[in-house]
């Protein structure tokens, strides 16, 4: 494997859920448009939708990914070196790490639709950051891929 591919990577991806909102959004602006016309209502239909898309889309883009020598979550780039013990937490223990067991200081990409998480400890005596919170899907792969990485 080529030291640039990636060992492991994850789209949290919003939920179906949220593009039906989304296409909910667009008839409720399509029907405070009605009155003004069948042009204004169209507009009101995909603007209404194009923005609540945009925003899913976005909120839903976040990676996290271990590339080369680095641990990559949303917009952190941590070396693996700086990383302790990586925890697998089921749904019971992340909601206590995202909620009241969380540290200010910690750097979390969460995402409260992702049941499961991994919690790694930081333990570069530069950062003051405890521990990275990641919500994801497949937590026993991504710290392979992290012990992988560290091993090799």
């Amino acid at each position: 494997m080529q030291p640039s591919a990636p060992q492991y990577t994850e789209r949290l991806t919003a939920p179906r859920s949220w593009w039906i909102i989304a296409a909910l959004v667009g008839v409720s602006g399509a029907l405070m448009l009605l009155p003004l016309g069948l042009l204004p209502m169209l507009g009101g239909l995909v603007g209404g939708f194009a923005l609540a898309a945009a925003g899913v889309s976005s909120y839903g883009s976040q990676r996290i990914r271990v590339v080369g020598d680095a641990l990559v979550a949303g917009d952190a780039r941590i070396p693996v070196s700086a990383l302790g013990e990586a925890h697998v937490l089921d749904a019971e223990e992340a909601r206590a790490w995202r909620s009241y067991k969380a540290d200010p200081r910690a750097h979390m990409l969460l995402r409260s639709y992702i049941p499961t998480a991994l919690r790694v400890e930081i333990t570069d005596p530069d950062d003051a950051t405890p521990y990275v919170y990641l919500s994801t899907r497949d937590p026993e792969a991504l710290k392979a891929a992290l012990t992988g990485v560290r091993a090799g």
